[in-house]
């Protein structure tokens, strides 16, 4: 992209106008030394503690070898790769290294509202060795965009309660419960492929939340020895998850849902399931504790109900007319 490119070679930030007239300042990374910043966290770092103001980070191509770290004091960034496939953040905690748990074993850690990630890929390679987190978001209003999230066991940890995430035409894979957590999470055309016969979600949605995950026009696929998948166990009581709309594998067993050996989570568990299609949509082979959802029930899932104002798209909208601008 030669306004990519053109933006990072210049020294020092820049500052700019966003689409709404407010001041962003840009930030560049990259490893050759020719940019703002050799690393990520560097250019984090460096943003103003509880800014109104919006901070692009623009990361130029390579292999970002870094446990990346966005506190919640590092509000409104934009994080930017230069080419989804090629601009890589990529680290290899686990559990049962040192004193990493599960909630520790991330490669990149989102606490900051308003962030904004797109055109990246963010990996945790430490292979099958139990769980291993890629992404782990506690961020509100987080938009994840045209990124691939890759794993094992516990991929995504889309984790919060009553905390709103939206995930854009993005690539997960994993094994094990590679979406899990109790955000509020909107996954928008993404494809979930899975690596292993096991399970695709853990939500752990709170009681007082109306929605849990919820997707929407996305894939199900699965590498091709994979063929007896889950769509979820609830890993608390009032797990929810919705999928409307899309196409699931042959990998999807026919049940679609398990309880997680726990019988009384049955009657708790919200599962739902609208107009999806493949081979792995048979509603008639469902578990009967979950449902298929009414034209009428359906018509609730919107994004103004699900979010209330804040407009994802409309973020999105904003970025790409600020990065034409550059």
């Amino acid at each position: 992209m030669k306004t990519f490119c053109s933006v990072l070679l210049v020294a020092g930030c820049l500052w700019c106008a966003d689409a709404l007239g407010a001041k962003t300042r840009v930030l560049t990374v990259s490893l050759d030394g020719t940019s703002d910043y050799p690393t990520i966290q560097a250019a984090v770092n460096a943003v103003a503690d509880s800014s109104e103001d919006r901070t692009l980070i623009m990361v130029r191509n390579g292999q970002y070898v870094e446990k990346l770290v966005v506190p919640a004091s590092k509000q409104n960034i934009t994080l930017v790769g230069e080419d989804r496939y090629k601009t890589v953040i990529i680290w290899d905690d686990h559990v049962g290294r040192g004193n990493i748990g599960t909630s520790t074993s991330y490669t990149m850690y989102v606490a900051g509202d308003g962030f904004i990630a797109r055109d990246l890929s963010i990996v945790n390679n430490a292979g099958p060795v139990g769980q291993a987190v890629a992404l782990h978001v506690v961020a509100d209003r987080c938009v994840i965009d045209n990124c691939s999230i890759l794993g094992n066991q516990d991929t995504l940890y889309a984790n919060g309660d009553g905390k709103r995430q939206f995930y854009n035409e993005c690539f997960i894979d994993g094994t094990t419960d590679f979406i899990f957590g109790s955000a509020t999470a909107v996954f928008l055309g993404c494809e979930l492929h899975s690596k292993k016969n096991s399970y695709v979600t853990a939500a752990s949605t709170s009681q007082n939340q109306t929605y849990g995950y919820v997707f929407m026009s996305c894939r199900l696929s699965s590498d091709p020895d994979v063929d007896q998948v889950y769509l979820g166990r609830p890993w608390r009581d009032y797990a929810m998850v919705t999928l409307m709309h899309c196409v699931l594998g042959k990998h999807i067993r026919s049940e679609g849902w398990h309880n997680w050996s726990q019988p009384a989570r049955e009657q708790t568990a919200r599962y739902r399931e609208y107009k999806n299609s493949g081979p792995g949509a048979n509603a008639e082979g469902r578990v009967a504790w979950s449902a298929q959802l009414t034209d009428k029930e359906a018509a609730t899932y919107t994004h103004k109900n699900i979010f209330g104002k804040w407009k994802p798209l409309a973020d999105i909208e904003d970025t790409d007319k600020l990065l034409k601008k550059l």
